[in-house]
């Protein structure tokens, strides 16, 4: 879920896919959302700088496409699994802070080795701030502290919501986007799929709804932090990854604030949650978003962000396999709702189609 950073993919929308608005790839990184910073506008388009044509390979690949969208997926996957382990050992502010700092510290060694700087601009920053707590300190911690309650399971189904509600809110915050007829059926469905997942006919029985409710919330704090970005730093001049470190350290310094005004220090320092922690964050939080902004850049955000429709199914049975969650036939069935209900609001129109218009608009 749960996924790294934000801005890369999310910035990335301006001209392709946007925390389901007019295309998005901002909206799936999705699994925790994963993704960090501005994509330059040769990544964001999947074209060569001054062509229409999709960028070439970049040299120095080891491993196929496939191999490396297969590995984001089992990353991204087992996030929810980590966060579940993690917390078990560990206050929630305690792991999230944890599988930030080593998931910056992957992103500002390779900063380093890469010979790169970080954004200079005072403004780039203020706006990085923001993003770095709706992209990554508020869901994070929404999803650990959803996990002391729910199963890994429920929590990484809730994650696939993200795109339902960036486009829900796109349609607010976004004046150019016009959702068309099959988008807004999209966003019906798939919140239909969530009032199954829940169980709704019977009254949410069984169901922890504040468990339930953070782990939405952090779905949606990704949707606002997309949009966020999308509307302020899509046209920024600096590299994905320079932005995407910029923003989980300062997404670190702010968890590094509030941890010790809620939490107490660890009694101890157990082994099993400490390495949840740091493969959830040098992996999941680090190493993915260099992956995924590979995939981008090599084929392209449409195909790259489909990533998303595989983490809810790889995050439910690893819970179940290895965790022995139990799983009833509402919450399978509901998540497929919910992946259709987002492949819809992420589809283009039909060539010759019209979007519906936008409340006080008129059509000519």
């Amino acid at each position: 879920m749960s996924t790294a950073t934000g801005a890369a993919t999310a910035s990335s929308a301006t001209t392709t896919n946007s925390s389901t608005t007019t295309t998005t790839t901002a909206a799936f990184p999705t699994a925790d959302a994963h993704t960090t910073a501005t994509a330059p506008a040769s990544a964001r388009s999947g074209a060569s700088p001054g062509t229409g044509a999709a960028a070439p390979k970049p040299p120095g690949r080891t491993l196929g496409w496939p191999l490396r969208f297969a590995a984001l997926s089992l990353i991204w996957g087992f996030s929810f699994l980590f966060i579940k382990v993690g917390t078990q050992g560990f206050a929630p502010l305690q792991f999230t802070l944890g599988r930030l700092a080593f998931g910056a510290l992957v992103l500002l060694i390779v900063v380093v080795l890469k010979r790169e700087r970080l954004p200079r601009s005072p403004r780039v920053w203020a706006h990085l701030t923001v993003a770095a707590f709706f992209l990554n300190a508020l869901p994070f911690s929404l999803f650990a502290y959803s996990e002391l309650t729910i199963p890994s399971t429920l929590a990484g189904i809730c994650n696939a919501a993200s795109p339902l509600w960036g486009m829900a809110l796109s349609v607010i915050a976004l004046a150019e986007d016009r959702p068309s007829r099959r988008r807004v059926a999209g966003l019906g469905l798939g919140f239909l799929g969530v009032l199954t997942v829940l169980g709704a006919w019977q009254g949410f029985a069984g169901t922890d709804l504040t468990g339930t409710a953070m782990a939405l919330g952090g779905s949606l704090s990704y949707a606002i932090g997309w949009i966020y970005v999308r509307r302020t730093l899509a046209s920024a001049p600096h590299s994905h990854l320079s932005m995407s470190s910029a923003q989980l350290l300062l997404a670190t310094v702010q968890l590094a604030v509030v941890t010790p005004l809620f939490t107490t220090a660890p009694a101890g320092y157990p082994v099993i949650p400490l390495l949840a922690a740091i493969a959830l964050g040098a992996l999941g939080t680090g190493l993915a978003f260099l992956i995924q902004y590979g995939l981008v850049a090599e084929i392209g955000p449409t195909t790259a962000q489909m990533v998303t429709y595989f983490v809810p199914v790889i995050a439910t049975a690893a819970g179940v396999a290895l965790l022995h969650e139990q799983l009833s036939w509402n919450t399978p069935v509901g998540a497929l709702v919910v992946l259709a209900g987002a492949a819809l609001t992420q589809s283009k129109p039909r060539p010759g189609t019209r979007s519906l218009p936008r409340p006080g608009s008129t059509t000519r």
